[in-house]
């Protein structure tokens, strides 16, 4: 079974307020799961939405000598 995490939960891991998740479910930018009335982020759609945002660092050592 998929663990379901609540937009509380999913702000705390986050680190931001409960606005940010429910914004990302209202524009659709991650997955979530209706059970009832109630909204669920499974936890592995809060790593897919991480991973997506992670940006590689630039090397830029080879500017030093220019």
């Amino acid at each position: 079974m998929v663990h379901l995490l609540t937009v509380g939960q999913a702000a705390e891991i986050l680190g931001t307020s409960e606005r940010f998740p429910r914004r990302l479910i209202a524009e659709r930018r991650i997955r979530f799961v209706r059970v009832g009335r109630h909204v669920r982020i499974p936890e592995d759609a809060l790593s897919e939405f991480v991973r997506d945002g992670e940006v590689e660092p630039v090397d830029l050592s080879h500017l030093a000598g220019a």
